[in-house]
């Protein structure tokens, strides 16, 4: 019997043929199920070994920053000047 496959979880709904039917698929697919490549693993364990570095930042990041806060403020204006009947969006 497979670790991975308890009969319990089933509950009763089923008969005995049918959680035999069923053990049987669990074992097939865990014996079928496709190995990753051999070099995948190996970076993948020196990646994971070797602790994440990090991503280098983006040019000109405090200029982004700027930009977007600046353009979230001016967005913010124009809505509560809007709300309060003279702005862009009054109506």
């Amino acid at each position: 019997m497979s670790p991975a496959f308890d009969p319990r979880e089933l509950g009763d709904e089923l008969d005995p043929n049918d959680h035999l039917n069923l053990q049987r698929v669990a074992l097939r697919l865990e014996a079928e199920r496709p190995v990753p490549a051999p070099a995948f693993r190996g970076d993948l364990r020196r990646s994971l070994v070797g602790g994440a570095r990090p991503s280098p930042r983006p040019a000109r990041l405090r200029a982004q920053i700027a930009g977007y806060a600046l353009s979230g403020l001016l967005l913010l204006a124009a809505g509560a000047s809007s709300a309060a009947g003279f702005g862009p969006l009054a109506a």
